[in-house]
């Protein structure tokens, strides 16, 4: 290649278009060098430059590949490219090394397994420390000298080499200072949230590892695993690295001895440690082992039974001596049976409960040793001069908890001719029954023995009060959220109560349950009563309901005519107490005679109800029945009987009942009593049946379907592709 150094531009003193003026010069290396010209890595930006060795300015043979030059920058004439111009050898500047002081920390492999490209030479690093900052290089096995295998943890020292075409510094010419520290065991003490430490098995001392650091799962680290691990140092201070398990048992601080001493304890370890207590042994027994008299320590996990030992206590033992100091410490510590004659303190006896006294040296004692309370053997006899109330919400509702009781009652009695009081409680109560006032009572007298309180228990009643025996019978005609209606004997009212008046379960009361009550806060019972039903069924019409259908009348009982003749009816008449009866609705029912009253009523009230069924969706349908302002009826599928499927214009019959929640009827055991017409299939018209006669398949002027394109899935692939949902249409003409 000839080059003439008359076409640079003026003269070789143009300045480069990147805007580098004239006479700036820069520096870089040569990377490679021919005959008549080379080419320079620029070091101060990203570029490669030609340059023709007529520029260089000195013995061309002492030019060589990686010296270090400078050089201005123009550009050839012809190409227009950048070259480099009036060059200059640099000469390095000598330095003395300094020999660096590190550790490895990551050792080259010995086998790689195929990890490395063909070719790559495999690499390790070490480290070493500046300025509180840590510094990372790299080195290959060529950098180590004396042609030994460096281990992870080994001291060394070394220099520091920069390569001029990459700018990467390395550690060359290492030397092995100092070989990495064995393995260390120890037991997990303490674990926090990001770090923990192990308590080391050579020495009496405790060190800090990093959760990074440990080589397992995690989740299953826990205090008390025995690990083994290696000591760096990092900023100064030891630090467990390579934190491994081991099997459980592995490491072991102490020997107990086998046989046991006694001793009295001289010194306790202190409830509330003081700021300044940093013994973890504070404890201190006086026994004589063997001829000689010693005083050992112990600390707060060294006894047995985790009794609070105080002064003086008699006490056995075992001693434990410390593998790594020799120490030796009272362990397993238990206090003797004769210590609490020998210490003469006094015992009080109670049950365990939170209270203000704190009690030590607890002693457990047979079930039913200690008792608060002495029940009297004597019964008495009095009379209830005040009764419970029991308080209640105001939305108390069979679903709800158990009423809180807020008051107590009074009982008055004579006791050796002293007319006395005595509080009782509902829970003391015998039987489900409240005692009213005036009743008469058998009980015992219960006394509270820290305090002398008295209160009656076992309460039974004897008889009722003269002015409550009257109890008076009635029917349940209206259940609520919270409370109901009672329909008197005579059927011609119905009396308000609140479920707290009910004696008894709540969740077993139905309507058309019979029960007595009284009109005051007494509680009531079931009870059977019995009437007089005549034997012949009539036919009539509603011409008024109860009142719990139609709220807006004042009387209570329902009516319904039959021949001219009138009867009056109430809940208990109705053969389905949930049935509610419309106004001129037809029924069948029976004549029955009250035996209180001789007055003469319909019974065993059964609707007469057919009407067409409109309607059938899903799971449920409507009936053509007037109710109220609605003249659809609703029904569910389940209240189908025989589970028979109903169809439109199918006559059915049923019961209709309200919705105490919503205030909607709806129908209920609906059985159907005949089906409906089935719908018929009309015929075509003869003009369409004409017309497709007329049509053949053979007409050349008929409508033709002409495929124009197959379609296609989204990758052009034909037919169907079960992995691909999306198809992209075809086209018809």
């Amino acid at each position: 290649m000839s080059f003439d150094p008359g076409m640079l531009h003026n003269n070789g003193h143009t300045a480069y278009a990147n805007g580098t003026g004239p006479g700036i010069r820069e520096t870089g290396v040569v990377e490679k060098l021919l005959t008549s010209y080379g080419f320079i890595q620029c070091s101060e930006r990203q570029a490669r430059l030609f340059f023709h060795c007529s520029q260089y300015n000195g013995n061309l043979q002492e030019l060589k590949i990686g010296d270090d030059v400078e050089f201005e920058v123009s550009s050839d004439r012809r190409t227009g490219k950048p070259i480099a111009v009036k060059l200059l050898k640099i000469k390095p500047e000598v330095l003395p090394e300094e020999r660096i002081a590190g550790q490895v920390v990551s050792a080259i492999p010995t086998h790689l397994d195929g990890k490395s490209a063909p070719g790559q030479v495999p690499t390790g690093s070490v480290c070493y420390e500046r300025n509180g900052e840590v510094f990372y290089l790299t080195y290959t096995p060529d950098d180590v000298e004396g042609n030994i295998h460096l281990d992870t943890g080994d001291k060394v020292s070394f220099y520091m080499e920069t390569n001029k075409h990459t700018g990467a510094v390395s550690a060359h010419n290492i030397h092995l200072v100092k070989k990495k520290q064995l393995r260390c065991q120890g037991v997990v003490c303490a674990t926090k949230e990001a770090f923990g430490f192990i308590e080391r098995a050579d020495v009496v001392k405790e060190i800090f590892f990093h959760y990074s650091e440990f080589k397992g799962d995690l989740e299953a680290l826990q205090a008390g695993d025995d690990v083994e691990f290696t000591i760096k140092d990092r900023n100064g201070k030891e630090v467990a690295t390579d934190v491994r398990l081991l099997p459980q048992g592995t490491v072991i601080f102490e020997d107990i001895s086998i046989e046991q001493f006694e001793g009295t304890v001289t010194k306790v370890i202190p409830k509330v440690p003081t700021k300044n207590q940093n013994d973890p042994l504070p404890g201190r027994i006086s026994a004589r082992i063997g001829f000689t008299d010693k005083e050992l320590l112990f600390g707060e996990k060294d006894t047995k039974s985790k009794v609070t030992l105080l002064e003086g206590d008699h006490v056995q033992f075992n001693i434990s001596t410390d593998r790594r100091d020799k120490l030796e410490r009272a362990t397993n510590i238990d206090i003797l049976s004769d210590t609490f004659s020998f210490t003469k303190e006094t015992r009080e006896m109670d049950m365990l409960s939170a209270q203000r006294n704190h009690a030590v040296r607890i002693k457990k004692l047979p079930k039913g040793t200690v008792s608060f309370h002495t029940q009297s053997e004597q019964r008495f006899v009095g009379v209830v001069e005040k009764e419970i109330m029991a308080a209640t919400t105001k939305n108390a509702s069979p679903s709800k908890g158990k009423e809180k009781e807020t008051e107590e009652g009074m009982i008055a009695y004579e006791d050796c001719g002293v007319k006395l009081t005595v509080s009782y409680h509902t829970k003391d109560l015998e039987g489900a029954c409240h005692p009213l006032a005036g009743d008469k009572v058998e009980f015992s007298i219960n006394e509270v023995k820290r305090t002398g309180q008295q209160s009656a228990v076992s309460i039974r009643i004897l008889n009722r009060n003269a002015t409550n025996t009257k109890r008076l019978q009635g029917f349940v005609a209206t259940l609520k959220d919270n409370f109901g209606f009672i329909e008197t004997a005579n059927h011609d009212q119905e009396i308000f109560f609140h479920y707290s008046e009910l004696c008894g379960d709540l969740e077993n009361l139905e309507l058309g349950d019979t029960v007595e009550y009284t009109l005051s806060k007494g509680k009531g019972n079931k009870v059977s009563a019995e009437k007089d039903v005549g034997a012949t069924v009539m036919l009539g019409k509603v011409i008024r309901p109860l009142r719990s259908v139609d709220p807006s009348q004042t009387e209570y009982q329902g009516h319904g005519a039959t021949k001219g003749q009138s009867y009056p009816f109430g809940i208990m008449g109705m053969a389905n107490k949930a049935d509610c009866l419309q106004k001129g609705e037809m029924v069948k029912f029976q004549v029955c005679t009250v035996p209180q009253t001789g007055q003469k009523m319909a019974c065993n009230v059964v609707p007469q109800r057919r009407a067409l069924v409109e309607c059938v969706k899903d799971q449920f349908g409507f009936i053509t029945y007037e109710v109220g302002e609605s003249k659809k009826l609703f029904f569910h599928v389940k209240e189908v009987q025989d589970g028979l499927e109903l169809q439109t214009g199918d006559e059915v019959e049923f019961s209709v009942i309200l919705n105490q929640r919503t205030g909607k009827c709806s129908a209920c055991n609906v059985r159907r009593v005949s089906e409906g017409p089935k719908p018929v299939v009309t015929p075509r018209p003869d003009r369409l049946v004409n017309r497709l006669k007329s049509i053949t398949l053979d007409d050349a002027s008929a409508p033709r379907l002409v495929i124009i394109r197959q379609p296609r899935g989204p990758d052009n692939s034909k037919g169907f592709n079960v992995e691909r949902k999306t198809r992209q249409p075809g086209v018809i003409d």
